[in-house]
């Protein structure tokens, strides 16, 4: 059987490309492995594949999910692990493709199993973050499981969050649920490639793709988005760009300084991914090459003896 390719990259790095090249080469099928571009709404400001990309080969969950759902990676996993054996069964490759680190790390590692956290706590470690600010909710995360948080960004809210939510909640550290766990595909069944380029030619890349991105219509996406009223606190309310977008909608930033955070928020991510991947999938496979064609031929060369 020939292994699941999955592939990751920062933002803007070409992974929709490579992606469609791989499906190609192997006789694959594509899945999402972008925690936003699982949301339905936001096609263009999360930059799912559009309809001629999606003619090239089948996709699947990508903007399948209503925003006013809290989409879990637990739910993700669950979801793909069923694609894929379906995909196998059907004599078709699996080509994960996305820029979600927690997403792959589930598969290939595993998927603590923590108990749910309740409303009480939640708001408890939102209020330390609102009083402590980022340095006082990482301090916190650093006492309570220093192996987790050490793994963790100092910038990464949203994981710090969670290193302490699970900590009051259950009196155990996340560290010691994640030790216990079990990777769902075994060695030998996948393959990885991570999408590595130069940073400054990303960073120029961040910036034209949002601007292709205001010009087919992206605030107009946003507008409808905001007029269904959704918790600001909900995955889908902080995709790259919408807050900014959504703070111009309210007269709170003119459209120039919308944009100009939103690109500025989407470089810094893009660095915060290109670190997580470095340190988490040091062993995958590496592209440099933003340029398709260099890419693809790069990719070729790689799953050399495994195309169909």
């Amino acid at each position: 059987m020939t292994p699941c390719l999955l592939i990751a990259g920062p933002t803007a790095a070409g992974k929709t490309a490579l992606s469609l090249a791989a499906a190609d080469i192997l006789g694959g099928e594509i899945i999402n492995a972008d925690s936003m571009q699982v949301y339905d709404g936001l096609p263009l400001i999360t930059a799912q594949p559009d309809a001629a990309e999606r003619a090239r080969a089948p996709h699947h969950l990508f903007g399948t999910i209503d925003p006013a759902i809290r989409y879990s990676v637990g739910e993700w996993t669950r979801d793909v692990l069923a694609l894929i054996d379906d995909c196998r069964g059907r004599q078709r490759v699996p080509v994960l493709v996305g820029g979600t680190g927690l997403y792959f790390n589930a598969l290939v590692r595993g998927l603590a199993v923590v108990p749910e956290i309740g409303a009480v706590t939640r708001r408890r470690v939102a209020d330390m973050l609102e009083a402590a600010g980022l340095s006082g909710l990482r301090a916190e995360a650093l006492r309570l499981d220093p192996a987790a948080a050490k793994r963790v960004e100092a910038a990464d809210r949203q994981r710090l969050m969670r290193i302490v939510e699970v900590a009051l909640e259950t009196g155990r550290p996340l560290s010691e649920y994640q030790a216990d766990t079990v990777a769902p595909l075994a060695a030998g069944t996948w393959r990885g490639v991570v999408i590595e380029p130069d940073r400054e030619a990303l960073y120029a890349r961040i910036d034209a793709r949002f601007d292709r991105m205001m010009e087919a219509g992206a605030l107009d996406e946003v507008a409808a988005f905001a007029a269904r009223g959704l918790d600001p606190d909900l995955p889908a309310s902080k995709a790259l760009g919408v807050p900014q977008l959504m703070a111009h909608l309210r007269g709170a930033l003119s459209l120039d300084e919308a944009v100009i955070l939103a690109k500025r928020d989407s470089r810094r991510y893009a660095k915060r991914q290109g670190t997580w991947f470095r340190n988490q999938a040091a062993s995958w496979d590496r592209i440099v090459s933003l340029d398709p064609a260099g890419a693809r031929e790069a990719l070729a060369v790689l799953l050399e003896g495994e195309a169909r």
